[in-house]
């Protein structure tokens, strides 16, 4: 089987990794974290002493990071370290700029490249579930789908370089305004004395049907396994929407795209976040609506 390098072995990359042992694939990871490490070593990730030891000799190298600036680091120090024509798949979620800068290293240095961002959160990365979003030329998709597949429940060519990203970043956007407005609707209901599962039954079932209301609910009860039966331990913290409706902005600004509602969202996120919620449920930023004071 193919020989895989995984830089990057956190909440996301650790499961990650451990579907691609599964398969039966090779695995050598690296990650800055001990503990990290640790984890991936039980789970049959063979641990490399440094990103440049992981990546010699492997067929494939995937990167889960946490900006911009580190996946180029990283594809700036390993890329010469990788055998010609290795495949880069970087499925960290970054902006869009630094996607295309980085497949430009890959290309300078001989390599295929994807930038293959997901959706999913830690739940769909331990079940094997994640949708990839896929930006890259039609041959380097055709070598890297079969290595996405037992990490995937769907897997989306969007089109060239950094493509993928601008998917991501695109999605994420309407996530985070969909759940601030089923999160007012809710609160709303509340004060005019609707329950929410009666709330929960028109809307699912009606013009007001989305994720965020029918996959993750932001109160407890309709759907049992939503963060908010968890007291908003997250599958997707609210540091990260925060994260990806920066990204938004910054790319709406960059090509002069008009997106009021993305960068309201982005607003509230900020306020929620400094509060203190940066580790809770990105969903539990129904808990904020409800103690705002209502601005006329």
């Amino acid at each position: 089987m193919t020989t895989v390098a995984f830089i990057g072995l956190g909440h996301m990359g650790n499961p990650m990794a451990a579907n691609l042992v599964k398969a039966g694939h090779t695995v050598h990871g690296f990650d800055l974290l001990p503990e990290n490490l640790n984890v991936a070593q039980g789970n049959g990730v063979t641990i490399m002493a440094n990103a440049e030891a992981a990546v010699a000799g492997a067929d494939v190298v995937i990167t889960m990071l946490p900006a911009g600036k580190h996946v180029l680091s990283v594809y700036e120090s390993v890329a010469k370290s990788a055998k010609s024509g290795t495949l880069f798949i970087d499925s960290s979620t970054i902006d869009v700029d630094s996607a295309r800068k980085a497949h430009e290293i890959a290309q300078a240095n001989g390599l295929k490249s994807v930038d293959a961002p997901v959706s999913g959160g830690i739940g769909g990365a331990a079940a094997g579930t994640l949708t990839f979003m896929v930006g890259g030329s039609a041959d380097a998709f055709a070598t890297a789908e079969p290595i996405l597949k037992p990490m995937a429940g769907r897997i989306v060519h969007c089109g060239e370089a950094g493509n993928g990203q601008a998917a991501k970043i695109c999605n994420n956007m309407i996530l985070g305004i969909s759940m601030i407005g089923v999160s007012e609707a809710f609160t709303l209901a509340e004060k005019l004395g609707l329950s929410h599962q009666s709330l929960f039954d028109v809307a699912s079932t009606s013009s007001g049907q989305c994720w965020s209301l029918t996959t993750y609910c932001p109160v407890p009860g309709p759907v049992p396994t939503s963060p908010a039966n968890n007291d908003y331990k997250p599958g997707f913290a609210a540091a990260l929407m925060l994260k990806d409706l920066k990204l938004s902005q910054e790319a709406a600004e960059s090509v002069g795209a008009a997106t009021p509602l993305g960068a309201h969202a982005k607003e509230i996120y900020e306020r929620f976040g400094a509060e203190g919620h940066e580790a809770s449920d990105f969903s539990g930023i129904i808990n904020y609506l409800r103690d705002a004071k209502r601005q006329d």
